[in-house]
């Protein structure tokens, strides 16, 4: 396994990073997502994604119990906030101050770790000012909750702003997660200059399109046994 630097930053990721959007706590039962957590281990993977939103938090936990027994300090564990989560009510959702603060805590809670490594925007509020969100982001990183900060899914615009924020306040955004793939590049334009400008590095999210472009779907010929495509409960939409 090869490592890389995060952003403009000194902390060093595996570059493969292993996520758990569609699988853990939902499509793939827990037993099997341990022993794929074990797998990725063994083939010297140390970098691991996730979300507050995944399976609405069920992801977290599942990857909490699978990675207890590691050294925490040889883990980069990273996760987001933004989309809704628990009963769904009119503050579970966002950037606001409000659920920030409360979603790190939920977070950390379940991923049984007293920090996370990178702590991500899911999303752009558009309906926060960014200055609470980056206000509420650097209060994290100085209570020691998390190391660093990212985003997901921000435009050139967006990242501009938030890293001159993020600036003022004492702390860097370090990274982006978009989607991007053969079949998805939209961010090569304005994004990725800006991103490269700034230092922000790329952990792009479905970069083989969700199993497309591994060359198991053939044209005109059925979905392969087993394959995602096929799978009810998510997969197939």
């Amino acid at each position: 396994m090869e490592f890389r630097y995060l952003g403009n930053s000194g902390l060093k990721i595996s570059e493969i990073t292993y996520g758990n959007w569609l699988t853990h706590g939902s499509q793939v039962e827990n037993d099997v997502a341990t022993q794929c957590v074990r797998a990725a281990l063994d083939a010297g993977i140390t970098t691991f994604d996730t979300a507050d939103t995944y399976a609405n938090t069920a992801a977290e936990t599942v990857l909490g119990e699978a990675l207890q027994a590691e050294r925490r300090q040889s883990l980069e564990i990273f996760t987001k906030v933004y989309w809704p989560t628990g009963p769904k009510g009119h503050n579970d959702v966002g950037l606001s101050r409000k659920h920030i603060m409360e979603s790190i805590d939920g977070s950390l809670e379940r991923l049984q770790t007293d920090y996370v490594d990178l702590y991500q925007a899911h999303r752009y509020d558009h309906e926060t000012p960014l200055e609470e969100t980056m206000q509420a982001f650097a209060d994290v990183v100085r209570q020691g909750k998390a190391l660093y900060i990212g985003v997901s899914e921000w435009n050139a615009e967006q990242i501009r702003a938030g890293a001159a924020l993020a600036k003022e306040l004492g702390f860097q955004l370090i990274s982006n997660q978009p989607q991007y793939s053969m079949l998805w590049r939209v961010i090569e334009g304005e994004v990725v200059p800006a991103s490269k400008q700034l230092g922000l590095s790329q952990i792009v999210w479905s970069p083989i399109a969700q199993g497309v472009l591994t060359g198991k779907y053939k044209p005109g010929q059925p979905l392969p046994e087993g394959s995602r495509a096929t799978d009810e409960k998510g997969g197939a939409d």
